[in-house]
């Protein structure tokens, strides 16, 4: 839920109308909408190279994973593998465009752990995966815009631990 949908609900729930306070957080995010869509562009152009980097980093730090009886085994498993990745990705953007976590936790957390644990997925690649994917994405970025970006992969990584 968006942080202007979830002002609207706050108030209407309370029968009134929004607070000065609650004004001002739909100003800053109207305010902030050019730039969290230009960083939300930027990952979009660039999420093949940024999955492609973080994926190779990923298996360089945990060739169990890729190695015979490892989730990611196989050419089948290795791409289910960067297909979760670019999943995650797109979980990022849209929290960015929203300009709140909620997406990433409506949309991506609820559940994750024991759906990785019935599969067998150690949560700790994955987990491992989204910090790569911000690794990578922070070398194409400023520091300010980095750390913007960073927060929302920082949010998805605390989720799933």
């Amino acid at each position: 839920m968006s942080i202007v949908k979830k002002l609207i609900v706050n108030a209407d729930a309370e029968t009134r109308y929004p607070t000065p306070g609650e004004l001002e957080q739909i100003k800053i995010l109207a305010q902030s909408g050019d730039r969290r869509l230009r960083l939300a562009q930027a990952l979009t152009a660039n999420r093949e190279g940024i999955i492609k980097q973080a994926g190779s980093q990923l298996f360089q730090r945990r060739p169990d994973i890729v190695s015979p009886g490892g989730n990611a085994y196989g050419r089948e498993m290795t791409a289910t593998c960067l297909r979760d990745m670019d999943y995650y990705l797109r979980l990022i953007t849209y929290a960015i465009v929203a300009g709140d976590a909620t997406p990433i936790e409506e949309i991506g957390v609820i559940g994750v752990r024991q759906m990785y644990r019935s599969l067998g997925t150690p949560i700790e690649a994955v987990v491992e995966s989204v910090r790569a994917m911000k690794n990578v994405t922070s070398t194409m970025m400023s520091g300010e815009d980095a750390g913007e970006v960073g927060a929302y992969f920082d949010y998805l990584i605390g989720a799933m631990q």
